[in-house]
C-alpha cells in the first residue's frame, strides 16, 4: 500500500467516525501494534474502541495469484446510550470490529435441528396412534391426548426460568439441558412397556416436555448468534425445520412400527418397546454430539447487530426485558396472532388421527401419511419463507399473506374431510401444512426484528408460551366439538380464531430494528479490509 493510499484509508475511516492518527500506519501501510492474530485496538475521542479492527491482507507469495475473498470487514460499532437505545458511533464514540462467519455454524445448526427432531417425534408419537395406546394402557382417550398436551402444559410455567437461563447461562448450557432431558425422558419411557405402567410413560413424557422448554426458544437465538444477516432467516427456518421434521417422522413411523394388533397385547408391547428403545438410542447419541460440538458462540460476531450486542452488552435485567416486550404494542399483537396460528397447528396435529378415523375407519397408516404430508409441505414452506425473508426483508407482508392463505387452507381442509376420497385429503392437508407450518419461522424472525435489541430467547419464549396456551385451549375445545358434533364443528372453531389472527397481524406496525442496524452500518462508506486468518 502506498503512502497516498494509506492517507485515503485514514480519511475513509475518519468519515465513518473512527478516529485514527496517522501514526497507526507505517510507510508500508501496515498497522503498528498489530497482534499476532492480526487485530489491533486504538482509542477514539478518548474512549477505548469497542471492537477489534481487521488487519490488512498479507502479500501473496507468488506473482499473479488472485487475492482471496475478504472474510471480514471493518465496521464501526454502535454505543448504547443510558436509555438503552443504540446511538451512532459518531455521537458517543466509535469503534471497529471484525465480523466473520464460522464454518462450525453448520454443525451447530445440524445438531440442534436433529435433537429438536427427536423431541418433536416424542411429542406426537402417541397421538397419531392414540387408539392403539388407548387399548394398550386401558385408559380413556383423553388420557392419551394428555400425553401430548403435557408438552404444552409444562412449557408455560417453565419458559420464564428457561429464558432467564438462556441469557444468564448461555446457549451451550441451554442446549445441553434440552438434549439431556430429551435423552433421559426417552429412557424412562423404555420402562413403561406394560399395560399397567401408563404413569411411567407419562413421567417420561413429562421429562421430554421439560426438554422442549430448552429447545423451542432457541432457533432465532442460534441463527442470530451464528449466522450472518443474509442467511439468518434461512438458518432460523432450518432450525424450526428440525422440529417440523420430527413431527413428520412422528406421523410416519409409529403407525408402521406399532400396528393395531388388538388381539395380541404381547406383540403390541414388543413393537412399542422397539420404538421406545430406538428413540432413546438416537437421543443419547445426539446428546453426546451436543457435548462435543456445540459451542457458545463463534470466535467473531457474524453480523454488525451481533457485534453491537457482544462488544457493548447492555446492563441486562430479565424483569425489565419482559416489561419492555409487553410495552411493545406490535410485539403484543404478534404474541397473540402467533399463539393462535401455532396453537391451531398443535391442535390439528394432536387430533388428526381422530378426525381421519371418523370418516375412514381402520386407516391409521393413512392418517399418519396425511400428517406426514402436512408437515413435509410445511417444511418446504418454512424454507421458502426463510429464503424469501432473507431476500426481501418484507416481514409483515409475508406474515400477513401466509396467515390469510392458512385460513383459506383450513376452510378447504374442513370441507374435504368427508368426501370419501383420501387422496383429496392428502392434497388439502398438504396445502394447509405448507402455509400453517411455514408460518412458524416467520413469527420468530418478525419478533426478533421488532424487539431488537431484546434477547431473542426471551421473545421466542413468550411466543412459544402463547402457542402452548392456545394449543391446550384449542385441543380441549376442538376435541370436545369433534366428539359431540364431528370434525367440521371443531375445524370451523379454529377457522374463526385464525380469522381473528389475520386482523391482529394486519394491525402490527412493521419496525425492523435489527435490519435497520445492519443496513445502517453496512451503508457507511468503509472499505472492506481482507483478513488472512482462520475462521475458527
Amino acid at each position: 500500500m502506498t503512502e497516498a493510499a494509506a492517507e485515503r484509508e485514514v480519511a475513509s475511516l475518519a468519515e465513518a467516525g473512527v478516529s485514527l492518527s496517522s501514526s497507526h500506519l507505517t510507510d508500508e501501510g501496515e498497522l503498528e501494534g498489530k497482534r499476532a492474530n492480526g487485530v489491533f485496538q486504538a482509542a477514539a475521542n478518548g474512549d477505548l474502541l469497542l471492537g477489534e479492527a481487521a488487519a490488512s491482507a498479507s502479500d501473496k507469495s507468488q506473482a499473479g495469484e488472485e487475492e482471496e475473498e475478504p472474510r471480514a470487514r471493518l465496521v464501526p460499532l454502535l454505543v448504547r446510550g443510558g436509555g438503552g437505545e443504540a446511538l451512532a458511533g459518531a455521537q458517543r464514540g466509535s469503534g471497529a470490529v471484525r465480523t466473520a462467519l464460522s464454518p462450525r455454524r453448520f454443525a451447530v445448526l445440524l445438531i440442534f435441528s436433529l435433537y429438536s427432531l427427536v423431541n418433536a417425534f416424542q411429542w406426537i408419537q402417541y397421538s397419531i396412534i392414540s387408539n392403539v395406546f388407548e387399548h394398550f394402557y386401558g385408559v380413556p382417550l383423553t388420557d392419551i391426548d394428555w400425553l401430548s398436551m403435557v408438552y404444552m402444559l409444562v412449557y408455560v410455567p417453565l419458559i420464564f426460568p428457561a429464558a432467564w437461563l438462556l441469557d444468564w447461562g448461555g446457549l451451550r448450557r441451554t442446549a445441553l439441558l434440552g438434549s439431556g432431558f430429551n435423552a433421559l425422558g426417552a429412557w424412562v419411557k423404555c420402562g413403561s412397556v406394560a399395560p399397567h405402567l401408563y404413569w411411567v410413560t407419562m413421567l417420561g413424557q413429562l421429562l421430554c416436555s421439560v426438554a422442549q422448554v430448552f429447545i423451542l426458544g432457541l432457533p432465532s437465538h442460534v441463527a442470530s448468534v451464528w449466522f450472518g444477516p443474509r442467511e439468518v432467516s434461512t438458518a432460523c427456518a432450518t432450525a424450526v425445520l428440525g422440529n417440523q421434521l420430527g413431527v413428520a417422522v412422528g406421523f410416519l413411523l409409529p403407525p408402521v412400527l406399532v400396528p393395531n394388533t388388538k388381539n395380541d397385547t404381547v406383540l403390541m408391547a414388543h413393537n412399542i418397546g422397539i420404538m421406545f428403545y430406538g428413540t432413546a438410542s438416537v437421543a443419547t447419541f445426539l446428546f453426546i454430539l451436543t457435548i462435543i460440538a456445540f459451542k457458545e458462540r463463534p470466535p467473531y460476531p457474524p453480523s454488525e447487530s451481533q457485534a453491537v450486542l457482544q462488544h457493548n452488552p447492555p446492563e441486562y435485567s430479565y424483569k425489565q426485558s419482559i416489561m419492555n416486550l409487553f410495552k411493545n404494542t406490535p410485539f403484543v399483537l404478534l404474541l397473540i396472532s402467533y399463539g393462535i396460528m401455532t396453537g391451531a397447528f398443535y391442535s390439528v396435529s394432536t387430533l388428526l388421527n381422530q378426525m381421519i378415523l371418523t370418516y375412514h375407519e381402520g386407516e391409521e397408516v393413512s392418517a399418519g401419511l396425511i400428517g406426514l404430508t402436512l408437515v413435509v409441505a410445511g417444511m418446504v414452506g418454512s424454507i421458502f419463507c426463510g429464503l424469501w425473508l432473507d431476500y426481501t426483508k418484507s416481514y409483515k407482508q409475508t406474515t400477513l399473506i401466509v396467515y390469510i392463505l392458512s385460513f383459506i387452507g383450513m376452510v378447504v381442509f374442513t370441507f374435504t374431510l368427508n368426501t370419501g376420497h383420501l387422496f383429496i385429503v392428502f392434497i388439502t392437508g398438504g396445502a394447509l401444512g405448507f402455509f400453517m407450518t411455514g408460518y412458524l419461522p416467520l413469527g420468530f424472525e418478525f419478533a426478533v426484528e421488532i424487539t431488537y435489541p431484546e434477547s431473542e430467547g426471551t421473545s421466542s419464549g413468550l411466543l412459544n408460551a402463547s402457542a402452548q396456551l392456545f394449543g391446550i385451549f384449542f385441543t380441549l375445545a376442538q376435541g370436545k366439538l369433534i366428539s359431540d358434533h364431528g370434525p367440521p364443528a371443531g375445524n370451523l372453531f379454529l377457522c374463526a380464531w385464525i380469522f381473528l389472527g389475520i386482523i391482529l397481524t394486519a394491525l402490527i406496525k412493521s419496525d425492523l430494528k435489527r435490519h435497520s442496524v445492519n443496513l445502517g452500518i453496512r451503508s457507511v462508506d468503509i472499505k472492506a479490509v481482507p483478513v488472512n486468518s482462520p475462521e475458527e
